[in-house]
Parts: structure tokens; sequence; C-alpha cells
């Protein structure tokens, strides 16, 4: 499968996809990336990264926590948030401010300001692109002198299936 872009990360985490192969072609493209950085992929950052990748969902620290435990990781706050931190510095991860989470970037190392769709039924989280969206708020921001920084764009409404989904 070709590199997805934000749109087709998107389509990916609310249809039917070969999710083993989406999460797989992820990991690698991550380790590489990871690799060619000169930063080491450690066996706990490894397994939270495959923990974030197992579905489109967001997931809290803590229940992250609660899995590398289980799995013989260690059970200490500071065990998941390096993992996290390192991820997300790396550009592996992506923190979803709204849900207080952490969800896998399905487009590891390319260069772009994505937006999250959240999906209030099922918590599946879609990356998309922002550039229209980012455009206009840049030129806006630039009308009246301010200088953006960072902009994070979270979207919440329904997924297909479940707006789909009776009531």
């Amino acid at each position: 499968m070709p590199d997805p872009t934000p749109t087709d990360a998107a389509a990916l985490a609310f249809h039917d996809h070969d999710h083993l192969d989406c999460a797989a072609d992820t990991l690698a493209r991550a380790e590489a990336i990871a690799r060619d950085h000169g930063a080491r992929m450690t066996p706990v950052r490894r397994r939270v990264l495959q923990i974030l990748l197992e579905s489109h969902s967001a997931m809290g620290a803590y229940e992250i926590l609660d899995r590398l435990g289980a799995e013989g990781f260690g059970n200490q706050p500071p065990v998941a948030y390096r993992a996290l931190d390192f991820l997300v510095e790396q550009g592996l991860v992506h923190r979803i401010q709204r849900l207080n989470a952490f969800t896998a970037c399905l487009c590891p190392g390319e260069s772009h300001s994505p937006m999250f769709l959240i999906c209030r039924a099922c918590n599946r989280v879609a990356e998309s692109s922002s550039g229209p969206f980012r455009d206009a708020l840049a030129a806006s921001a630039m009308a009246i002198g301010f200088q953006i920084e960072r902009t994070t764009v979270e979207a919440v409404g329904l997924c297909p299936a479940c707006a789909q989904a009776p009531a």
C-alpha cells in the first residue's frame, strides 16, 4: 500500500480496510524515521506505538500504562509519558487535546498540519489535512498582525457508521 496522505488516512479511520497492513506499514515507516533521526525505538516506545496502532481511536496515557503494566513493561506513569513524549517529538504520534489522549500518526515523515475528526459516539479519530482551514486562519491572523505559533484543529461529530446507526 502506498503511503497514505492525510486525506487518505481519514478515509482509513472511518471505513473498512486491511487494518493489519495499515498498522504494519505505519510502524515500519515510524521505525525508519526514528532510525533516520538517530533516535532509538526502545521496546517500550515501540510497544506504545503498536498499542496506538491497534485501532484508529485515541487512548489516554493511563490506558496505555495499564496495557504496558499488564505486559511487564512497568506501571509507573513516567514509563508511558516518556514513551509518548518521544513519539510526539518524532512526529509519530499526535496528542488530541480535547480527549487528553494520543493517536498514532498515519502519515509519519510527511510535513503536514493535520486536523482531527473525532467521532463522539465511538471515539475513532481520523487525521485529515487542514490546509485550506490553516491558510484561511493564517490570512486572518496576518491581517491583524498576529503571529500563529501553533494550531490544533479538532472537529467533533459522527463518523459514517455512527451517523447511520439507529438512535
